[in-house]
């Protein structure tokens, strides 16, 4: 029997691009008080290149940024509101003063109200950060922010199963993962049902795809499971009779030919340079865009160093 090496999961990036197109089922499973406020028939804005800006400008960004959109309420008003949403799967000591600079740096901004609300989705528990406060002598700062821990659905399974809301089958998928951290077969086996699932619950053709990619690149498999499971799904398309099944065979081939320019790119570099820094192939390894990768493959063969090379990636991130 084959024995997996275990393949790091990536939750945060699919949970950012699911709120980005499905803001309003977000807010309507998570915080439904929040959702309950804002006057939907008016378009809300999702603000990423300011938000970018904001975290740019500070010492406390990460790779991917997090979610920034404009809202307008119900309350007759014509107050605007910023929702800032922060999606954490680690835990992180210096958490709840991260939210606070991101809140006070967007108020100092736009002038506006700012709402944080934070999806926990790590593994402790008991982590369960929801304010950031600092005091001396009289003076005393306090800001409190709602959270939802997704650890919370562990025991509401069939409610998820259940629901309709795109968020469901998210924190199915999350919750699988953590669990089959060590068990690549099993996770295997969760994401076959997942998607079954998916098919099942009548969303758009959008919709089925969207969240079969979001759901596919959360729940990572060595390259064997996912060539298996891939050719179980394409085979049985005919048999489920639904034509919009041909999106994953073009899904399965996009990841194919990602793969295939990520460890092109990479052996270029190691020919040539010899050992390379695993910082780079972190890098190179994240990269979902197959034009970025392809021309970073022809910069491999002609970059003067290693080091340039990182120069070349950063300018492709910040960018």
């Amino acid at each position: 029997m084959a024995i997996y090496e275990p393949i790091p999961a990536d939750y945060d990036q699919p949970w950012k691009e699911a709120i980005t197109l499905y803001f309003e089922s977000f807010l309507s499973l998570f915080f439904p008080g929040i959702y309950a406020s804002i006057d939907w028939s008016q378009p809300y804005r999702c603000l990423d290149k300011e938000l970018e800006e904001l975290v740019r400008d500070s010492e406390i960004g990460t790779r991917f940024p997090d979610k920034l959109f404009e809202v307008k309420l119900l309350n007759g008003k014509t107050q605007w509101i910023l929702i800032h949403v922060e999606v954490q799967s680690q835990y992180d000591v210096e958490f709840t003063e991260r939210i606070y600079r991101y809140n006070y740096r967007a108020f100092d901004k736009y002038n506006k109200p700012i709402v944080s609300v934070a999806i926990l989705g790590d593994d402790r528990p008991n982590w369960r950060p929801s304010s950031y406060s600092y005091r001396l002598d009289g003076y005393r700062l306090l800001l409190e922010f709602p959270t939802v821990k997704v650890l919370d659905y562990q025991n509401q399974w069939e409610s998820l199963e259940a629901s309709d809301n795109p968020f469901a089958m998210m924190v199915m998928a999350h919750l699988k993962t953590q669990a089959t951290s060590a068990n690549m077969e099993e996770r295997q086996q969760w994401k076959r049902l997942l998607f079954r699932l998916l098919l099942s619950k009548g969303y758009s053709r959008e919709q089925v795809v969207n969240l079969f990619r979001f759901v596919d690149r959360m729940m990572s498999l060595p390259k064997e499971l996912e060539e298996q499971l891939t050719t179980e799904i394409i085979e049985g398309r005919e048999e489920r009779q639904m034509p919009f099944m041909s999106q994953f065979e073009e899904i399965a081939q996009e990841k194919a030919t990602l793969r295939t320019q990520r460890q092109n790119t990479l052996a270029v570099l190691e020919v040539r340079f010899g050992e390379v820094p695993p910082e780079v192939v972190e890098v190179v390894n994240g990269i979902e865009d197959i034009p970025t990768l392809t021309q970073l493959h022809r910069q491999a063969i002609a970059i003067g160093s290693v080091a340039q090379f990182q120069e070349l990636l950063n300018s492709v991130i910040e960018g």
